[in-house]
């Protein structure tokens, strides 16, 4: 149990947000089920519960208690109440539901035009005035503010997720004969690509824009095609080779790395790869990956040259038997035809399981998808 958003006694709404649960892969959000009080709760924050246990009672229809009249001042002018009761006026126009995604999101409740009964302002609306739409953000690990010359030490609980996290990447360094290969790719090719097509790109697919990434699924796409064995898993003492390719990409949030899942890659073009990408993103960000988004995946693709790296050794996303991994574009002095030139390059790293993957079918996979970015005519005719 992550957070309650509401606390016995107070009016809940069909449909609110009254709770998240922290799972070990994504936080759930736990609506209201009809219009009334919350009663009682049964599960507290820092517990843990199991599927369809019950966490709260709600009493349908039910109104929230008064709250105890406050002191009146003995005396004030007319004009000092004017506000205050323009400012009643104001909340009486706002539902509930309306004013608390309105805090979350920082929206201002006067710029807000109503659509209820009477110009009464409603969560749909405050959703229509934020570009957000009335997403909230995953809550992110907790930090420590340290004063300079300060000791301080803080004990926070690992979370779910991070604990998951942690035990897979361990897992997989003691149970894959783990390995790395290296190469680098010139992206001038790409780039030159990008740059000649992205405005029109841009406007003939609504707005997708074009990026390196979908360049990179399609080149992984074509390469294991051709190298089944880079596309199989382990099971046990079996190898189970995949006649599809679902190619995970590996998403940062605030609560840490999700890798949702990009599913039969060699259907998709260039702009259904950006959008679901995209999409990805921003579903990351406001913690609302589910899932069904994070389960499956014959490959993975993992990019931490958005960070600044240079080069770095992925670590495997088991079941799978390979990940590839890109890294920060750089230019750099190379020979071409004899000449020095200064070229965009970047490195690429491909880890695997040798006890599936053989040293000689890793580097051709590698120099395949190498070949394919430095001439993306390759991809389209399959040469």
């Amino acid at each position: 149990m992550a957070t309650w958003h509401k606390q016995p006694g107070e009016a809940v709404e069909r449909d609110e947000i009254l709770v998240d649960i922290e799972t070990d892969k994504v936080v759930l959000e736990v609506p209201a089920s009809a219009d009334g009080v919350l009663e009682e709760i049964l599960a507290n924050e820092g517990d843990t519960v199991e599927s369809e246990q019950l966490l709260g009672k709600i009493k349908e229809g039910a109104a929230p208690a008064a709250k105890p009249a406050e002191d009146k001042p003995a005396e004030s002018s007319s004009e000092e109440a004017a506000p205050a009761a323009a400012s009643a006026s104001g909340d009486d126009k706002v539902s509930p539901a309306a004013r608390k995604l309105a805090n979350e999101k920082g929206v201002d409740l006067s710029s807000v035009t109503g659509s209820g009964k009477g110009g009464l302002i409603t969560k749909e609306d405050v959703q229509k005035a934020t570009a957000g739409g009335g997403s909230k953000p995953a809550p992110a690990a907790p930090q420590v503010e340290v004063a300079a010359g300060e000791k301080v030490e803080k004990r926070v609980p690992m979370s779910r997720m991070r604990q998951t996290i942690a035990k897979r990447l361990v897992e997989a360094q003691q149970t894959a004969a783990m390995l790395t290969t290296y190469n680098e790719v010139d992206m001038k090719p790409v780039m030159e690509l990008r740059k000649k097509y992205k405005d029109q790109f841009e406007k003939r697919h609504d707005g997708v824009r074009l990026g390196f990434m979908s360049f990179f699924v399609k080149a992984a796409t074509e390469a294991l095609k051709r190298f089944p064995d880079v596309n199989a898993s382990i099971d046990g003492t079996d190898i189970v080779y995949h006649g599809y390719q679902d190619i995970g990409v590996a998403v940062s949030t605030s609560r840490g790395l999700m890798v949702p899942v990009l599913r039969d890659c060699d259907s998709m073009n260039l702009a259904d790869i950006e959008g679901t990408i995209a999409d990805f993103g921003k579903r990351g960000r406001e913690g609302k990956i589910g899932i069904e988004d994070l389960q499956g995946g014959t490959f993975t693709i993992t990019n931490g040259g958005v960070f600044g790296s240079l080069m770095s050794t992925p670590i495997l996303n088991p079941p799978q038997t390979a990940i590839l991994g890109m890294h920060k574009i750089q230019e750099r002095p190379m020979a071409v035809n004899g000449q020095v030139e200064i070229r965009p390059m970047m490195y690429l790293a491909l880890s695997y399981d040798h006890r599936m993957i053989d040293g000689k079918d890793a580097v051709q996979f590698l120099v395949t998808i190498k070949e394919l970015l430095e001439d993306p005519a390759r991809i389209l005719l399959d040469v």
